[in-house]
Protein backbone atom coordinates (compact mmCIF):
# COMPACT_ATOMS: atom_id res chain seq x y z
CA UNK A 1 0.00 0.00 0.00
CA UNK A 2 1.50 2.97 -0.88
CA UNK A 3 1.73 6.02 1.34
CA UNK A 4 3.51 9.73 1.92
CA UNK A 5 4.26 11.75 4.21
CA UNK A 6 3.37 15.57 3.62
CA UNK A 7 3.61 18.89 5.54
CA UNK A 8 1.23 21.41 5.99
CA UNK A 9 0.03 24.09 9.16
CA UNK A 10 3.79 23.32 10.55
CA UNK A 11 2.98 19.61 11.21
CA UNK A 12 3.46 16.43 9.02
CA UNK A 13 0.81 14.13 8.26
CA UNK A 14 0.92 10.20 6.73
CA UNK A 15 -1.36 9.92 4.31
CA UNK A 16 -2.63 7.16 1.78
CA UNK A 17 -5.48 7.62 -0.43
CA UNK A 18 -9.03 7.53 0.87
CA UNK A 19 -8.03 9.11 4.38
CA UNK A 20 -9.68 11.92 5.69
CA UNK A 21 -7.53 14.28 8.09
CA UNK A 22 -7.99 17.06 10.36
CA UNK A 23 -5.53 20.25 8.83
CA UNK A 24 -5.02 24.11 10.40
CA UNK A 25 -7.14 26.12 8.15
CA UNK A 26 -5.48 26.85 4.80
CA UNK A 27 -4.64 30.68 3.55
CA UNK A 28 -7.01 31.75 0.76
CA UNK A 29 -10.31 31.33 -0.13
CA UNK A 30 -11.22 27.33 0.25
CA UNK A 31 -15.12 26.08 0.22
CA UNK A 32 -16.61 22.96 1.08
CA UNK A 33 -16.08 20.40 -2.16
CA UNK A 34 -12.73 22.04 -3.75
CA UNK A 35 -9.64 20.45 -4.49
CA UNK A 36 -6.03 21.18 -2.82
CA UNK A 37 -2.70 20.06 -3.58
CA UNK A 38 -0.64 19.79 -1.51
CA UNK A 39 3.61 20.00 -3.08
CA UNK A 40 5.38 19.82 0.01
CA UNK A 41 5.97 15.59 0.11
CA UNK A 42 8.70 14.72 2.09
CA UNK A 43 8.91 11.14 2.05
CA UNK A 44 7.16 8.70 -0.71
CA UNK A 45 6.64 4.42 -0.12
CA UNK A 46 5.41 2.25 -2.40
CA UNK A 47 5.81 -1.13 -0.52
CA UNK A 48 9.17 -1.97 -2.22
CA UNK A 49 10.90 1.37 -2.66
CA UNK A 50 11.17 4.47 -0.57
CA UNK A 51 11.78 8.44 -1.68
CA UNK A 52 13.19 10.52 1.33
CA UNK A 53 13.11 13.86 -0.50
CA UNK A 54 16.28 16.64 0.55
CA UNK A 55 13.59 18.38 2.19
CA UNK A 56 10.94 18.14 -0.52
CA UNK A 57 10.38 15.31 -3.28
CA UNK A 58 10.63 17.32 -6.60
CA UNK A 59 7.03 17.07 -9.03
CA UNK A 60 5.25 14.99 -5.83
CA UNK A 61 1.96 16.33 -5.62
CA UNK A 62 -1.30 15.21 -3.56
CA UNK A 63 -4.60 16.50 -4.01
CA UNK A 64 -7.41 15.98 -1.35
CA UNK A 65 -11.06 17.40 -1.29
CA UNK A 66 -12.22 19.95 1.63
CA UNK A 67 -14.87 18.44 2.95
CA UNK A 68 -15.58 20.46 6.58
CA UNK A 69 -14.65 24.10 7.54
CA UNK A 70 -15.35 24.77 10.86
CA UNK A 71 -13.40 25.65 14.29
CA UNK A 72 -12.52 23.40 17.21
CA UNK A 73 -13.79 23.54 20.71
CA UNK A 74 -13.28 26.79 23.02
CA UNK A 75 -9.37 26.55 24.30
CA UNK A 76 -9.18 28.91 27.96
CA UNK A 77 -6.12 30.40 28.72
CA UNK A 78 -5.75 31.67 31.87
CA UNK A 79 -3.35 33.37 34.23
CA UNK A 80 -3.43 33.58 37.34
CA UNK A 81 -0.36 35.34 40.32
CA UNK A 82 -1.82 34.71 43.84
CA UNK A 83 -1.98 37.82 46.35
CA UNK A 84 -1.66 40.45 43.89
CA UNK A 85 -5.46 40.39 42.05
CA UNK A 86 -4.07 39.37 38.77
CA UNK A 87 -6.32 37.52 36.70
CA UNK A 88 -6.32 37.31 32.86
CA UNK A 89 -9.39 35.06 31.27
CA UNK A 90 -9.01 34.37 27.66
CA UNK A 91 -10.00 32.42 25.04
CA UNK A 92 -10.22 31.18 21.10
CA UNK A 93 -11.50 28.52 18.86
CA UNK A 94 -8.79 27.47 16.79
CA UNK A 95 -10.14 26.99 12.84
CA UNK A 96 -9.43 23.42 10.91
CA UNK A 97 -10.23 22.15 7.69
CA UNK A 98 -11.02 18.94 7.57
CA UNK A 99 -9.84 16.63 3.97
CA UNK A 100 -10.11 13.42 2.22
CA UNK A 101 -7.07 12.78 0.05
CA UNK A 102 -8.03 11.66 -3.45
CA UNK A 103 -5.10 10.98 -5.76
CA UNK A 104 -0.72 10.11 -4.39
Amino acid sequence: MMFVVIETGGKQYKVAEGDSLKIEKLSGDFKQGDTVTFDKVLLQDDGTTTTVGFPYIAGAKVQAEITEAGRGKKIEVIKYKAKSRYFKLRGHRQPYMKVKIAKV
